[in-house]
């Protein structure tokens, strides 16, 4: 049987509109079920999720010219699973206020924010945001690698913008430049330096030109790299940092769920801050997963924070 904390658990997913926990909640539930040896009961629950997953809609395939540099996606991901500042909170929903009444500002000549900015370091949440935004607006998601498409087209790369823009118009959608600091950024060989100006160039025309119904959105990881120039193109932009100790505490409560036991996330707080939301996020499933693996219903605190640390290392040593 589900424990009265999973139970209450499932019911606050499901009213905030949180399926990828209520599922995880749900499969939780179905292997204390195994366990306990009632395996008809967790087979049908695995079941019902696996079927409620499966249930997406069917994606169209872009020109052979355009794949393997954009990526497609549904997501099904919503504002409150965001853990985010007051502020930046406010600045998307000012984003969705303005594109569900776009019609409204049309009718007097002006534009709804369609051309964004999120800077920030890495692990902050830039494309969780850009997910949810997609998922509210009930816009298929496109991940455009700029760093892919410059180095594997090199010398090309202004007749790939093109087609990527024109794909912008027509197929409306969310369209993501990741990693954008790829084009803004300064190389060391000069050539190239040149070569990644004409493409700066080129994205700054194609942008400014551009008045299709899409959002157009890119993600950096070092503002400090990028042309001057292309700030006036926005129509905002948004910091991301690293989230604060209040922020923490929630991560730390949504993340670890019924698997939180006796631990009081404002007691680690301090030693988990100043790390980024996802070296947080992957350290807590990681401790989740050792948990799992012990045949354990909660996490064990040392434990927790030291797949959390590990976590840190690691990304620490990529950047």
């Amino acid at each position: 049987m589900a424990t009265a904390e999973q139970i209450k658990s499932l019911i606050n997913s499901h009213f905030s509109g949180s399926d990828e926990r209520f599922a995880t909640i749900a499969l939780q539930i179905a292997a204390h079920e195994a366990r306990s040896g009632r395996t008809n009961v967790a087979e049908e629950i695995k079941r019902v999720v696996d079927q409620s997953k499966s249930k997406t809609f069917k994606l169209n395939p872009f020109q052979k010219d355009l794949q393997g540099l954009i990526i497609e996606s549904l997501p099904n991901k919503k504002l409150n699973e965001l853990v985010i500042s007051q502020n930046i909170e406010n600045r998307l929903h000012r984003i969705l206020t303005e594109y569900k009444q776009r019609h409204k500002l049309q009718k007097f000549g002006l534009s709804h924010r369609r051309k964004i900015l999120l800077a920030g370091p890495p692990g902050t949440g830039k494309t969780m945001t850009t997910s949810v935004l997609a998922s509210e607006m009930k816009l298929p998601l496109f991940i455009v690698s700029m760093d892919k498409m410059v180095t594997k087209y090199m010398g090309e790369t202004g007749a790939k913008l093109r087609l990527i823009f024109d794909a912008i118009k027509e197929r409306n959608g969310i369209y993501l430049f990741d990693e954008f600091d790829a084009i803004g950024a300064e190389r060391g060989n000069e050539n190239e330096v040149g070569e990644m100006r004409r493409v700066l160039n080129a994205f700054l025309q194609f942008i400014e030109n551009d008045f299709s119904e899409s959002l157009i959105i890119a993600a950096t990881n070092n503002l400090s790299v990028l042309d001057p120039a292309l700030f006036r193109r926005f129509d905002d932009v948004i910091y991301f940092k690293n989230p604060d100790k209040t922020e923490v505490i929630l991560l730390l409560k949504n993340l670890l769920g019924s698997f939180i036991g006796s631990i009081s996330p404002q007691t680690i707080s301090n030693e988990i801050e100043g790390l980024s939301h996802a070296e947080i996020s992957l350290g807590c499933i990681d401790a989740i997963k050792d948990a799992i693996l012990k045949d354990q219903t909660v996490v064990n605190k040392k434990i927790l924070l030291a797949m959390i640390q590990d976590r840190h290392h690691i990304h620490s040593k990529q950047l």
